[in-house]
C-alpha cells in the first residue's frame, strides 16, 4: 500500500491493487482484513508494535511520549528512500490513522501514570491524550510538507518541548 500510496491518491488506490502488488489473493486478503483502512491501521499498528512493545521505562511521563524518536527515525528512512514521494493527500489520511492509533496508546500509558494517585488529574486524561498525538502528527506533517533538514532527534526535541508542558500538568 505505501509502494501505492506514492503513485497516486490513496482514495484511489484499490483493493485489486493492492492485491496485484502483494502478489496474494482476494480470499486471503479478507481473511485478514476487512478493506484497505483495515490494512492501513494494521501496518500502523504494526509500526508501532515495535515501538510500543519496548521495555517499560522508569520515568512515567518518557513512556507517554516514547515512540516520537522511533517513529520519526522510521519516517526518516522512508523519506530517503528512492522513488516517488507520497502524494500529500495519501500521508494526511495515513497521518490521520496513525494520530488515532496513537491516542488510544497514549491514553493507555496515561491511565497507567495516574492510577496510584490520589487526586484526580487537572487535565482529563482523554483530552490530554489527543493532545500529545494530535501535535505528535503537526509536528510530523510539518517536518514532512516543508522539507525541513532537521535529523529526526532534532524533531523530536520540537515535540517534546510542545507537550511536556501538558503532560507534566498531569
Amino acid at each position: 500500500m505505501i509502494g501505492l500510496a506514492r503513485e497516486k491518491p490513496y482514495d484511489s488506490i484499490a483493493v485489486k491493487e493492492i492485491l496485484d502488488r502483494a502478489n496474494v489473493g482476494r480470499s486471503t486478503f479478507y481473511a485478514h482484513f476487512r478493506d484497505k483502512k483495515d490494512l492501513l491501521e494494521s501496518g500502523i499498528h504494526e509500526m508501532l508494535r515495535s515501538v510500543h512493545g519496548r521495555p517499560r521505562v522508569c520515568d512515567a511521563l518518557e513512556q507517554v511520549i516514547a515512540f516520537s524518536l522511533p517513529i520519526l527515525e522510521y519516517v526518516n528512512q522512508h523519506r530517503r528512500a528512492d522513488g516517488p514521494k507520497m502524494m500529500r493527500a495519501g500521508r494526511i489520511v495515513m497521518h490521520d490513522h496513525l494520530r488515532d492509533v496513537l491516542a488510544d496508546l497514549i491514553a493507555e500509558d496515561i491511565a497507567l501514570v495516574i492510577r496510584g494517585r490520589r487526586s484526580p488529574p487537572r487535565m482529563p486524561a482523554d483530552l490530554v491524550a489527543r493532545h500529545v498525538a494530535s501535535t505528535f502528527v503537526l509536528v510530523l506533517n510539518w517536518w514532512v510538507d516543508g522539507e525541513a533538514a532537521l535529523s529526526p532527534r532534532e524533531v523530536d526535541a520540537r515535540f517534546r518541548s510542545l507537550v511536556v508542558p501538558t503532560l507534566e500538568a498531569l
